[in-house]
């Protein structure tokens, strides 16, 4: 049987644990009430016994053992019910049953038939503590909660009666056979007279449904008026216009913000013409609405799962704590279940509430498709991973192990035969095992942040019935690697039998095709939704200025900055198939030109310049200078590439000073940025020595060994500048190494970033994602 502190750890909110009972703690003082019982037990033996032992002992203990828990009226322990608790219960308007009981019971002492040990008094005052704590903690976020559902019921009903007056307006204009698809409105949230309305409007008086849809708002206090209209409500107050806030997360998106800002700029009344208002536009703000009701759906049953949680975490206390006492503690768990957050249901009235409006108007009455939305259901873990992960590994290892024994039996890396077989295969398959790596580390990755509690799905937006699991990353990576080392046993077969090379170096490129079709394929399999989601976070950092960054774009962006050989083995293999090289098998004709020289230039700037880009996109967006100064890092960055580039190809003793300062220069903010700003540590005043106050690893040395080791790859850049003397298979091989542990070291620097990113949610209890609402209100004066 499982104990439940370590069920109440498996499930509880994450975000949320400094909120929940302490239940160790509590768990702590019962064992200090035990301890203080068996003392005073075995004082009260010992004084029984100055007489010699009795065959009447026994009877004695067990009268003794049923007489205690008739305690004296004199020995009382008064808790009372917090103050703060009763004030927020009045401001949440809390409607009682029988308000002259309620007033008694919150006003009087609930009173506890215990002993007057320290230790029980304690235990009690600490109790006190964690219920009150808990309450407050339910209050708050039950106000967050109703407050959002209001807000998004209102936003509900703008929406509907908008798609309404859209639809109206779009018939009558297909009746009357006119081009205009949409029409200039802003939305008066001040209250006006009908005749008033009437004249601002001034539509035609065919359309009656129109009208109808617009004193329909008008009862709701949104006015639909003419692009002209300005003035004062009744009461004296400037009209509000209500507008359409489409977030600029597309390119399409953001030129049109950008566009419109301007004019604005330009034109001294920038409202003055009103708010074209389209299908199209409604329909970006008919997504926001869902999403928005999903998480609002989500973090009500996060709350309610908080709420049953402390419950049984108080019952289990109280248990606990009679069987070591030998009381009751029937009038305390009273109070706990007459507390606020297990009393209340405004919680389950919203959720039923969110439930009914999803379904009708989200999945046209269908409840099976709302739940879909609402309650998805999370993927079981499937043994057939585990076993196809074993199989592909040992096949990888067995392939792998053949072709090293046939490489040396054939002499393939011998002087005279290994420049050919490397300068055409080594780009290929490295380029595979790295990106394997990759996958490997990211697998190691999902394993670490699951086992320590981090809510990677949360924290990267990921749709928690498709997100890849770490045996699902395992198996991709193996699978991928028992094909390209199947490859290459192939390869390597058929060139020591013979064949022409034109023949043979196909194999690596059908090879590529393969992989390229299964990434871009249509069909629902090999793990479609995530292939695709792969493919818009890269459309994402490709276009970076132009689309909202997300943490999962610049999580991305980041991972490719530490892809850079992988991008230069990319640009190999194109230029060694796409000129036709392998059809001669001459390998130098792409590395001898100069569009191929600069073009290593762009590919080694391109992941900087997006990540760059997206610091900047950010700062626009926050206004957050930290945002500028990561985009220095990454500029640095990008200088001391183009060093060490043109080293390579002019290695003179200025070029290496070069090299050696914008590199230290790099590395030193690289570094900094790493410790400081990516992972939250050197905190001086930390209580964790030059760490963080708060560590999701217990041991303190994993950080220590985690800053070391990100220190020495860092530096990995000097083996540009001390050039090894080694021959073409051993530098290819070390080139190899080289940027593999840099993979390494980026797997490594991804779980400490996630984990700084997750206590950052755990600080601020944020457990929902905010989503931004289509409907705001603006000054319609401007």
């Amino acid at each position: 049987m499982v104990k439940f502190s370590k069920e109440l750890e498996a499930q509880l909110i994450p975000e949320w644990k400094d909120a929940f009972v302490n239940y160790w703690l509590l768990k702590k003082h019962v064992k200090k009430v035990k301890l203080s019982r068996i003392s005073q037990l075995s004082r009260t033996t010992n004084s029984n016994h100055d007489y010699g032992v009795s065959i009447f002992d026994p009877v004695r203990s067990f009268i003794r053992r049923f007489s205690c828990n008739d305690i004296p009226p004199d020995q009382i322990l008064q808790v009372r019910n917090t103050d703060s608790e009763q004030d927020e219960a009045r401001e949440l308007g809390e409607e009682e049953e029988d308000d002259d009981e309620e007033e008694d019971d919150e006003a009087e002492l609930v009173d506890h038939l215990y002993s007057e040990e320290d230790e029980v008094k304690e235990f009690f005052e600490k109790l006190d503590e964690e219920l009150d704590k808990v309450n407050q903690f339910y209050i708050n976020k039950e106000r967050e909660f109703l407050e959002r559902g209001d807000m998004l019921m209102k936003q509900l009903q703008i929406l509907l009666d908008l798609q309404q007056v859209v639809d109206c307006r779009r018939r009558s204009n297909s009746f009357n056979s006119t081009a205009s698809s949409g029409f200039l409105r802003s939305y008066s949230s001040g209250r006006t007279s009908d005749s008033e309305t009437g004249s601002e409007f001034g539509e035609r008086d065919g359309e009656t449904r129109t009208v109808d849809v617009i004193s329909a708002l008008e009862k709701n206090g949104i006015n639909v008026v003419g692009a002209t209209t300005k003035g004062k409500t009744k009461d004296g107050k400037p009209k509000m216009s209500m507008r359409i806030n489409i977030p600029a997360t597309t390119p399409t998106r953001t030129i049109t913000a950008v566009t419109s800002m301007l004019w604005e700029d330009l034109v001294n009344n920038p409202k003055k013409h009103g708010e074209y208002i389209n299908r199209k536009k409604l329909q970006c703000a008919e997504k926001m609405i869902r999403g928005a009701f999903v998480e609002l759906y989500r973090g009500l049953g996060l709350l309610k799962t908080y709420s049953s949680l402390n419950m049984v975490a108080f019952v289990k206390i109280l248990k606990k704590f009679d069987k070591v006492s030998n009381q009751s503690s029937t009038n305390y768990l009273k109070a706990v279940k007459r507390s606020h957050f297990i009393s209340s249901d405004k919680v389950v009235k919203l959720m039923d509430e969110v439930e009914s409006s999803f379904t009708k108007h989200f999945a046209k009455d269908d409840r099976k498709k709302a739940m879909k939305f609402l309650r998805p259901r999370q993927q079981k873990d499937s043994h057939m991973v585990t076993f196809f992960v074993g199989l592909f590994t040992g096949s990888f290892v067995t392939l792998f192990a053949v072709y090293a024994i046939l490489a040396h039996i054939s002499g393939m890396f011998s002087p005279g035969t290994e420049a050919g077989y490397v300068e055409t295969v080594y780009p290929v398959f490295s380029m595979f095992a790295l990106l394997s790596l990759h996958l490997f580390m990211y697998g190691s990755n999902l394993f670490l942040w699951k086992a320590t509690r981090i809510n990677y799905n949360f924290i990267f937006e990921f749709q928690a019935t498709t997100a890849l699991k770490y045996r699902d990353a395992f198996l991709i990576g193996t699978c991928m690697m028992t094909a390209v080392v199947s490859a290459m046993v192939l390869h390597l077969i058929l060139v020591s039998n013979g064949f022409s090379p034109s023949q043979v170096d196909t194999i690596p490129g059908i090879l590529l095709l393969i992989f390229i079709g299964l990434l871009v394929c249509p069909l629902n399999i090999f793990y479609r939704p995530t292939r695709y989601c792969f493919l818009r976070v890269i459309r994402n950092i490709i276009c970076s200025p132009l689309y909202k960054v997300l943490m999962v774009d610049f999580f991305m962006a980041d991972q490719l900055t530490s892809q850079i050989p992988l991008l230069r083995h990319m640009e190999s293999t194109a230029c060694y198939f796409l000129a036709g090289s392998f059809k001669t098998h001459e390998y130098q004709t792409c590395k001898s030109g100069k569009l191929y020289r600069e073009l290593a230039y762009v590919i080694s700037f391109a992941p900087y310049y997006w990540r760059a880009m997206q610091c900047a996109r950010r700062w626009f967006d926050e206004g957050d200078v930290n945002h500028l100064a990561n985009l220095g890092k990454y500029v640095s960055a990008m200088v001391a590439a183009g060093a060490r580039l043109t080293y390579a190809q002019q290695e003179t003793q200025l070029w290496l000073i070069i090299v050696l300062v914008t590199s230290l220069v790099a590395t030193i903010y690289q570094l900094y940025w790493d410790f400081v700003k990516d992972w939250g540590l050197f905190d001086s005043e930390s209580k964790n020595l030059w760490l963080r106050d708060e560590l999701v690893l217990k041991k303190k040395g994993f950080y220590y060994m985690a800053i070391a080791l990100n220190f020495v790859l860092r530096v990995a850049w000097l083996e540009t500048v001390l050039q090894f003397k080694v021959g073409l298979f051993e530098s290819r091989l070390l080139e190899f190494s080289l940027a593999s542990l840099e993979v390494i070291r980026r797997g490594h620097w991804n779980y400490y970033r996630l984990e700084n990113e997750h206590l950052n949610n755990v600080g601020k209890f944020r457990a929902v994602k905010t989503v931004p609402l289509p409907f705001r209100e603006t000054d319609s004066d401007g």
